[in-house]
């Protein structure tokens, strides 16, 4: 068994299911990016309710990060070429709105969301070599 930890979009909206025990389950499909840049398909199963929760509220497109149990295999391609095929159990799950959830509740209080200094009073300064 290898821990793996991938980050990629969601493929399609996730799946919900009921196992023949009558236990929900999520299953999706991830799109992460291989070395050689063409796009690699991972297969994910979620039975922790946390990460069923969270891949059940993202949509196509959506980024998304996975950690769990990864799993390899092989198996033909249409063309006959070899090709590599990812299963993960994903044990949690993290999207950019936990990740904005999650500073926010670390940001110290009376702090703006946004750190960034404000703007001169005169900008641009009048003496800047540019027009704007």
């Amino acid at each position: 068994m290898i821990d793996g930890l991938i980050q990629g979009k969601l493929h399609a909206k996730a799946q919900q299911r009921t196992g023949k025990a009558g236990r929900p389950f999520v299953t999706a499909k991830v799109t992460t990016m291989a070395k050689d840049g063409n796009a690699q398909f991972v297969n994910v199963i979620a039975f922790a309710p946390d990460a069923c929760n969270a891949l059940l509220a993202l949509g196509p497109g959506d980024a998304v990060a996975l950690a769990g149990e990864l799993a390899s295999g092989i198996y033909m391609g249409k063309d006959g070429a070899p090709r590599i095929s990812l299963d993960l159990t994903a044990h949690a799950v993290l999207t950019a709105y936990h990740v904005s959830r999650k500073r926010r509740a670390v940001q110290p209080q009376g702090q703006p969301q946004d750190s960034a200094p404000p703007p001169p009073e005169h900008w641009p300064p009048p003496d800047a070599p540019f027009d704007l």
